[in-house]
């Protein structure tokens, strides 16, 4: 095949004149923070995901922090994470004192185990943290059983699955504290932003208040016409939240994102059927009762089957064929602060040690044009077979 000579990006956002003109709006508003634009993108996000209440805040990461302190979880603590996620999911248990209990994941999908999860389980579990990895819904069902057996909170990881549906119903809507990424990259992107929504109105507007510093009255309130300037500080809290400037583009790349869904939808399917039939490439399967929202598309090459290993593969693509790539995730128990603070070692979490040998996050976006996808596929195909043993 012909190989391009401009450079294929991993991954870029999806914008045109609406998002400029909404943040133009947003600026010539006045209300470059927290305004009326985050309130309206708050209902919005809700209504879209089925929850009851949400919280606008500036990173997902801030939505896992503030998830984890609602729920009490603090020193002496532990919360049950998948070692297949971004450090960020395990790095916010550590800053509340509690400690990450790493679970092993499922070989074909990446997900966490729920058949694992009760063995980890100790008079010290206060939390699990399912991650809805690559877009694809974990087993619920298990997991919210386990949970509610052990009067376990349940604060789901959903920054890969904005859209995602779970046995018909839209992760999110179920009650639990649902933890969502708008960072560049995603589904829906504001360049930095989150959600934290859920069914638990008290622990949502504890949230909302610890987003603000702990103050009673947030920027909102207090510089709106008739607020008053008196505010209170009810604990000592964060400055997680979101601004009006970014929630216009949030409002928009809503609109679109069951487009935008579809369109990643769309370029999966041609994957699928390019690269069907290679032995030496797999391809993470969609889990019982999920309907993903195709966040990432992730094959699994076979090293035992090819005379170049994963990273080789990676670097072909990147200089001979001119594809950007990326790899989801590295597993949280290999890196060092992980390894040194509690003793992870692979052969505890075997199966994410495992898929992180193979893993290749391929270009998957609706900016994509048809022949981009097409031309990656072939790219894999190539590579595959040219180095088949």
């Amino acid at each position: 095949m012909e190989k391009r000579t401009e450079f294929l990006s991993y991954a870029l956002p999806y914008w045109d004149d609406k998002e400029i003109d909404a943040v133009v709006e947003a600026i010539r508003s006045n209300w470059w923070s927290r305004g009326p634009k985050v309130s309206e993108f708050e209902e919005k996000f809700a209504k879209y995901v089925g929850a009851k209440y949400a919280v606008a805040l500036n990173s997902c990461t801030a939505a896992f922090t503030l998830a984890l302190e609602v729920c009490g979880v603090g020193e002496g603590d532990e919360v049950i994470v998948p070692s297949m996620t971004f450090c960020s999911t395990a790095n916010t248990v550590v800053h509340t004192g509690a400690t990450p209990v790493l679970c092993d994941v499922l070989a074909e999908n990446g997900l966490i185990d729920p058949d694992k999860i009760e063995a980890l389980i100790t008079e010290k579990t206060k939390a699990i943290m399912p991650v809805h990895y690559a877009g694809r819904a974990c087993d619920m069902d298990k997991i919210n059983a386990i949970a509610k057996k052990h009067g376990l909170y349940v604060i789901e990881d959903c920054a890969h699955a904005i859209g995602t549906k779970y046995k018909g119903n839209v992760i999110g809507s179920n009650g639990n504290l649902c933890c969502y990424s708008f960072y560049t990259t995603k589904n829906i992107a504001t360049g930095e932003g989150g959600m934290l929504v859920g069914g638990d109105e008290e622990l949502i507007d504890r949230a909302r208040v610890l987003s603000v510093h702990g103050m009673s009255k947030n920027a909102w309130n207090r510089y709106a016409k008739g607020g008053s300037w008196k505010y209170e500080v009810c604990a000592p809290g964060y400055k997680f939240n979101l601004t009006d400037i970014a929630a216009s583009l949030g409002l928009v790349q809503l609109e679109r994102l069951d487009w935008m869904n579809g369109k990643r939808a769309e370029y999966a399917a041609i994957y699928e059927e390019i690269l069907e039939g290679l032995d030496s490439i797999k391809t993470l399967k969609e889990a019982e009762g999920s309907e993903g929202c195709w966040h990432l598309y992730i094959i699994n090459v076979q090293n035992d089957k090819l005379s170049i290993d994963r990273d080789r593969f990676i670097d072909i693509l990147n200089n001979e064929y001119n594809i950007g790539t990326s790899v989801h995730f590295i597993p949280v128990h290999t890196h060092p602060f992980y390894r040194e603070t509690y003793g992870y070692t692979d052969e505890m979490l075997p199966e994410a040690s495992k898929l992180f040998e193979g893993i290749i996050s391929l270009p998957l976006y609706p900016g994509m044009k048809e022949e981009d996808v097409r031309y990656v596929a072939q790219a894999v195909r190539e590579i595959a077979e040219k180095y088949a043993k």
